[in-house]
């Protein structure tokens, strides 16, 4: 990748940043910003998939929304590999980084729609307020609710919202 559009940073509960990455900005709208990104650690066995170094990550982070979400495609095939979703504190977007702080809760959502909710242990043990683990909550039904059968990319749905 050329030099990158933006950063994204994630960040834990107490602000600490914990992965950075490059990405390249594919669209945006107010509040809102979809990206490519090349997944960036060396490949790592995850429920069933195997994350590739090299994999491409199609993006999409919201100012408004306590999630951000991720399609997965092969380095080498580009077929897509699921959807991965983090329930986040609503991202920081602004021209030079995507900030966003993540909640542990997560949703990967395999291509034959099969949906597995991650790290509702590591979520309860967080330091947060009860309204944050709401929000999180909603955010996680949300997402389940987001993935019907009709759902096939990320791109066609950022183009419906619009």
């Amino acid at each position: 990748m050329s030099a990158p559009d933006l950063w994204v940073i994630k960040r834990n509960v107490e602000g600490v940043e914990t992965w950075r990455y490059p990405a390249r900005v594919l669209r945006r709208k107010p509040g809102a910003v979809l990206i490519e990104a090349y997944f960036n650690r060396p490949d790592t066995p995850f429920h069933g998939i195997i994350l590739g170094q090299g994999d491409r990550f199609i993006e999409a982070y919201y100012s408004d929304r306590w999630y951000n979400l991720f399609e997965i495609h092969d380095r080498h095939s580009d077929s897509l590999k699921g959807w991965y979703c983090n329930v986040t504190k609503p991202a920081e977007i602004n021209d030079l980084t995507i900030s966003y702080v993540d909640l542990a809760l997560d949703l990967l959502i395999y291509p034959d729609g099969r949906q597995l909710v991650l790290d509702e242990d590591e979520f309860v043990r967080l330091a947060i307020s009860p309204q944050v683990q709401r929000q999180a909550q909603d955010a996680l039904q949300a997402l389940q609710n987001l993935f019907t059968p009709s759902f096939n990319s990320i791109l066609s749905y950022w183009e419906m919202e619009t």
